[in-house]
């Protein structure tokens, strides 16, 4: 088989730059991995193989609570403990979207979730520039808005990174999941149905086989619509080059303004085209031009 230069930088690269999601925060506050159910390498899995569901990793002693309505911001990175910003949180040319769902569970340090409903999604923000992208420049991180409509108890948070180097073939979209074990306090009654995974995707769905090295300028972002109850996040599938889906990022900055008087917490979104939050960055961060639809505090 002839092999053309892109496809041979994909395979070269596709080896050295997996990552893991191997952090929390909750409102702003580092939790660590205390609650991450770290998978066992940083190795990707196939669309349709049972880790898809949660990766590799087992399930944990410890829960982290949020408020329903608040803010957990997922940290990604390629090596365990390596949190260093001058790193890529996932490189390689691994593009692709980033998606996070929710699980609710009888038990979140046990149970393996069934039913899971999305409550974030980047995927192509504009051209050439992806989810992945946004994290990379977020130092790992993405903020992810907890629905305040939703029942209390406990979740599994579901972070996942579809890398879409090598998925113009069917079964190339690589799969980089983790779950977190949460316990959800307030909120309302809202029980919103889901997708099983493996299941939730198919080998043939348009964002599961995709060419990135093709002529593009929409992606859709495969799975369900985000759920829109509540104080949600996210909006729908398919995102055309030259807007952003950035929304959940955004609603969530805009929630740690308000519930901070105004100061956005490190590392938040404060500014870019879209945004319509409120707020100064923390002291000793300053609000930073990362492209023209992202800044941030650093």
């Amino acid at each position: 088989m002839k092999l053309n230069f892109l496809t041979v930088v994909a395979m070269a690269t596709s080896a050295t730059a997996h990552s893991t999601w191997q952090q929390l925060w909750v409102n702003g506050v580092d939790q660590a991995g205390t609650c991450v159910r770290t998978p066992l390498s940083n190795s990707p899995v196939g669309t349709l193989d049972a880790s898809v569901r949660c990766g590799t990793g087992s399930a944990v002693a410890a829960t982290c609570s949020v408020p329903a309505g608040g803010t957990v911001t997922i940290e990604m990175h390629a090596q365990p403990n390596d949190r260093s910003c001058t790193n890529d949180a996932i490189g390689g040319n691994h593009d692709g979207p980033v998606i996070a769902y929710l699980s609710k569970v009888g038990d979140a340090t046990t149970d393996p979730g069934t039913s899971w409903f999305k409550i974030h999604q980047t995927g192509l923000v504009s051209a050439d520039y992806w989810g992945t992208d946004v994290i990379n420049a977020n130092c790992g991180k993405q903020d992810v808005l907890i629905p305040a409509d939703i029942a209390p108890g406990d979740y599994l948070l579901r972070a996942e990174v579809i890398a879409l180097h090598v998925a113009g073939s069917s079964g190339g979209a690589q799969h980089y999941v983790s779950c977190m074990q949460l316990k959800v306090t307030g909120g309302g009654s809202a029980n919103p149905s889901g997708v099983a995974f493996p299941g939730g995707y198919s080998l043939t769905d348009p964002g599961i086989l995709f060419n990135l090295y093709g002529s593009y300028t929409t992606y859709t972002v495969p799975g369900p619509a985000v759920y829109t109850g509540g104080a949600s996040s996210g909006s729908g599938t398919t995102v055309a080059a030259g807007t952003t889906t950035r929304a959940s990022s955004t609603t969530a900055a805009a929630a740690t303004s308000a519930a901070a008087g105004g100061t956005l917490a490190k590392y938040a979104q404060c500014g870019g085209n879209g945004w319509t939050g409120t707020g100064t960055c923390v002291t000793g961060s300053t609000c930073t031009v990362t492209n023209e639809y992202y800044s941030q505090c650093l």
